[in-house]
């Protein structure tokens, strides 16, 4: 992998870390899963008027949707809804690296290597102290958001997959068309689950202090996360094997964490952050790539002859 995508990579990592805090702000005036609908709505409905469907087959197409628009944000702004912290969604949501990485191997047969198996084992050590954790708070009440959480992290390596066998000639497109799988099925979600007066009630004060930062958290999810971020990711997905990929979305804690830190003044207990260093430590071992293989040796005695084969003189 270039240093030109490693780089564009840890981008998309900076980008998802502040989408965090933006969708806290977000469903402080929405109910999760219509903000679901809401988000990828506002870009599905100029997509479908303006861009071409990729040239790819719509079973990928669907099942990316599905993965990544689905099943990802409907557990986590669920998880988020009923207490799940911002900074500790943005660390226990980066499972999807692992699911990725293991899904890949066990599906599609991509190579696991010992450094990348050692960087999962890591990286889950990580995410299961957190678990542990929080299953020892509260009578175990706060466990549920973590596991909701891990459901949407498995539901973004599916999507992950289905990215990846798509195999786009152009990526940006199918990202784009991704976004018009959520918006009918997660709408008949918000109807059937939160009902027509909650989501009715949303789509009003949004004049106040409240509802435009709903709607700036909401439009820095479309536009910066969603297009450009998912956009990015998407183009990398497309060159590079998913367990080179995927492990760099597990940067995004540290920004994530730092910026509900900064903002919201939300604190995460120590062993919880010991537990973060031990996931961003499995990324780190994980997305190293392998030593090249070593050149065999020359034999002196082949010497004389290669450069009578090769040179003029």
């Amino acid at each position: 992998m270039p240093i030109r995508d490693r780089l564009l990579a840890l981008l998309v990592a900076v980008v998802w870390g502040l989408n965090f805090p933006a969708i806290h702000l977000s469903l402080e005036h929405f109910p999760p899963f219509f903000l679901v609908a809401l988000r990828f709505a506002v870009i599905a409905v100029p997509t479908v008027l303006l861009v071409p469907r990729p040239e790819v087959p719509l079973r990928w197409l669907i099942g990316y949707g599905v993965g990544f628009g689905v099943l990802q944000f409907v557990f986590l702004y669920a998880a988020m809804d009923v207490g799940m912290p911002t900074g500790l969604a943005s660390l226990v949501l980066q499972s999807s690296a692992p699911f990725t990485v293991v899904l890949a191997g066990l599906l599609l047969h991509e190579r696991l290597s010992a450094r990348r198996l050692a960087g999962i084992a890591v990286a889950v050590a990580g995410l299961g102290g957190i678990a542990v954790h929080r299953a020892g708070l509260d009578g175990g009440a706060t466990l549920l958001p973590v596991l909701l959480t891990l459901c949407g992290g498995l539901g973004w390596a599916l999507g992950n997959l289905c990215n990846r066998q798509a195999r786009p000639a152009r990526p940006f497109r199918l990202m784009l068309w991704m976004t018009t799988v959520p918006p009918l099925p997660m709408l008949a979600v918000a109807l059937l689950v939160e009902g027509p007066g909650r989501v009715g009630d949303s789509l009003t004060g949004l004049g106040s202090r409240e509802g435009l930062l709903a709607l700036a958290g909401l439009a820095f999810t479309v536009v910066v996360a969603t297009i450009g971020g998912s956009g990015i990711w998407t183009a990398l997905m497309s060159r590079h094997p998913s367990g080179v990929v995927a492990p760099f979305s597990m940067l995004v804690p540290v920004v994530g964490t730092s910026s509900a830190w900064l903002l919201f003044g939300e604190a995460t207990p120590p062993i919880e952050l010991a537990c973060g260093v031990l996931v961003v430590a499995g990324v780190l071992v994980g997305s190293q790539p392998p030593r090249p293989a070593a050149p065999p040796p020359r034999n002196p005695e082949d010497a004389p002859a290669a450069r009578t084969a090769g040179s003029p003189v």
